[in-house]
């Protein structure tokens, strides 16, 4: 018999944020991103967001310590998110962490039709076919990312792929 464990079973870090944006730099930080996180600002809601440019594959500690430290992770999907192995690997952290802390999750799907998402396709699918190809001595990692944005993409969040609001 298997035992099974529960989203209450581990104990979260100490909260230090409440809120964590995942986003891709190139789409949307300065059209949205950059005015979602004033906004949360502006009503006092602690907010991490990486102003750093997104370099390489492997994601720093002190980013996955943010992202285990908040309370609510709000991805922000758009029409390269899933070109970049940084942000992959950081929807990777957040869904563990949905999974093991039960931190809450939030996507936003921003000029990107969630079934793109869900399904690899359009423009997700063109990245998939060059990710496939550069990581194809690892490709259990790009398994990995696939499923973790069909999971996501299944989450109740806000669709503003037909740029209605």
């Amino acid at each position: 018999m298997a035992a099974s464990f529960s989203a209450a079973a581990a104990i979260p870090p100490q909260e230090k944020y409440d809120v964590f944006l995942s986003f891709s730099g190139v789409d949307t930080r300065n059209i949205f991103t950059s005015h979602l996180h004033a906004a949360l600002l502006q009503k006092k809601i602690v907010t991490y967001i990486d102003y750093k440019l997104e370099r390489g594959d492997e994601i720093g500690p002190a980013l996955l310590e943010a992202i285990e430290k908040s309370k609510l992770s709000v991805i922000i999907f758009s029409k390269n998110y899933a070109s970049s192995p940084w942000c992959l690997n950081e929807l990777l952290h957040i869904l563990g962490c949905m999974e093991k802390y039960g931190q809450i999750v939030m996507p936003i799907f921003y000029g990107i039709d969630p079934s793109d998402v869900r399904k690899q396709q359009g423009s997700y699918a063109d990245a998939f076919a060059q990710l496939e190809e550069r990581f194809k001595d690892s490709i259990d990692k790009v398994l990995n990312w696939r499923d973790a944005l069909t999971k996501a993409a299944n989450l109740s969040g806000f669709d503003n792929s037909k740029g209605t609001w």
